[in-house]
């Protein structure tokens, strides 16, 4: 039986109510007012009056400004993510199929027109996300691709971002953020084309925004505060564990994180650990680590390995990270989560960075049905059929007693015209 040696105090919600209204109002704001309207939410929420639209200039004057090292290691973290994107491309395949002589079925995978990407600003400067994002809609094949970000400063989107985004290849490139450039991306504003899909992380009003727009566009998910789940046993080194929960509690003061061990010692001891890791941390990344280990930090004491896999799936974190021994029986036992790091030599800031696997993923528990951002967000898996008119003559007869049960008469006849057509001198059952 499970034993918890620290209780979460607060769970991770917001009053979604007060969101809702008031991205519902600023949407309809943008939809009645256009452009002017976004124009206006900028100046009020971001207190951006320069240019929406990055200009060439201002993009290389961002790669001025970008050191040599910076950009050495975005191109190195881009190529991972795209040679992994470009590998999940290759699985994804057209394919046909002679269900009986004569009828041919088949798929095809056909990339969205156009994809909006958002890359959330505030605090950090996340460069990661701009790579995540736009790479994986350009290793699917998008034609299309809009990029925006908050503007920081004077200058708006911070250099590196833009760097990032330039690289990966967006086509246009906003400064611009929050509900006004998801609005802005859906409704096809500043020239750009009305966006398939939306992806990217961003805060509530962007989720919230996101989520009311799903239906006119597709969406990548609904995020809540990223979340971190370790398990480990007694093999586990403690620093790294104690290090590895911090890190991802730094993400914001509402970031849930989880230990679960089957090893009393190492649970107190990494218990001991964290506070002094997040003491040592910049005082704003301190101050966010403090609250989410406080409230949010929960560390559990199981009786073996199954039952810290149980407490594991019922979960459903975003990320996983398994510092315990026989990985490979984790990997064939675990099945809900929304990305697995497998041993001390990975960790999950390797994933959020640079090892290319996607790092926007399902938080809240949404890894029970849903993985992360991957090249098939972008893409349609469409079917088609053909069939010989020998093919046609039980798949008319079938139809059409299938229809009359069903009390469908025009779907029946529209079987009955291609018997009596090809077959004029056959009498067909076509009554149930």
């Amino acid at each position: 039986m499970a034993e918890y040696l620290k209780r979460a105090t607060l769970t991770a919600t917001a009053d979604h109510a007060d969101v809702s209204t008031a991205v519902h109002a600023l949407l309809n704001e943008i939809s009645n007012g256009g452009e002017a309207a976004a124009i206006d939410m900028a100046r009020r929420f971001d207190q951006w009056t320069g240019p929406v639209t990055v200009s060439a200039a201002a993009l290389e004057r961002a790669r001025a400004l970008v050191s040599d090292q910076t950009k050495a290691d975005i191109h190195f973290a881009h190529a991972n993510i795209r040679r992994f994107a470009e590998a999940q491309r290759g699985t994804i395949t057209d394919m046909e199929l002679e269900i009986l002589p004569g009828l041919i079925a088949g798929q095809r995978q056909i990339p969205v027109a156009a994809a909006g990407c958002y890359v959330p600003g505030g605090r950090y400067a996340h460069i990661a996300s701009a790579m995540m994002t736009i790479t994986t809609a350009k290793a699917a094949g998008v034609k299309h691709i809009t990029a925006c970000s908050p503007p920081s400063g004077p200058n708006g989107i911070p250099p590196a971002i833009l760097y990032a985004m330039d690289l990966c290849g967006a086509d246009v490139i906003l400064n611009m953020g929050g509900v006004q450039a998801v609005a802005a991306m859906a409704q096809g504003l500043f020239g750009v084309p009305r966006a398939d899909v939306l992806v990217g992380p961003g805060n509530q009003f962007v989720a919230e925004a996101k989520r009311i727009l799903f239906g006119e566009v597709g969406i990548d998910m609904v995020a809540g505060p990223t979340d971190s789940f370790v398990l480990a046993d007694v093999s586990a080194n403690a620093d790294f564990v104690a290090a590895d929960l911090v890190g991802q509690a730094e993400h914001g003061p509402n970031s849930p994180v989880w230990l679960v061990t089957d090893d009393r010692n190492l649970a107190e001891d990494v218990m001991a650990r964290v506070p002094r890791l997040i003491a040592d941390l910049p005082a704003l990344n301190a101050q966010s680590a403090t609250a989410a280990w406080r409230d949010y930090a929960e560390v559990v004491l199981c009786v073996d390995r199954e039952e810290m896999a149980q407490i594991s799936d019922q979960t459903a974190p975003e990320h996983l990270h398994v510092q315990c021994a026989d990985l490979d029986w984790w990997l064939d036992r675990l099945t809900t989560y929304g990305s697995l790091f497998l041993g001390e030599e990975t960790t999950v800031a390797f994933g959020d960075k640079a090892s290319g696997p996607n790092h926007v993923l399902p938080t809240s528990g949404a890894a029970r049905y849903t993985g992360g951002l991957s090249v098939g967000k972008f893409m349609k898996t469409v079917t088609w059929q053909r069939a010989s008119r020998d093919a046609a003559r039980p798949l008319a007869e079938a139809t059409a007693r299938i229809s009359r049960i069903e009390g469908m008469e025009g779907h029946a006849r529209t079987a009955d015209i291609r018997l009596a057509k090809y077959f004029p001198d056959e009498e067909f059952m076509l009554r149930p």
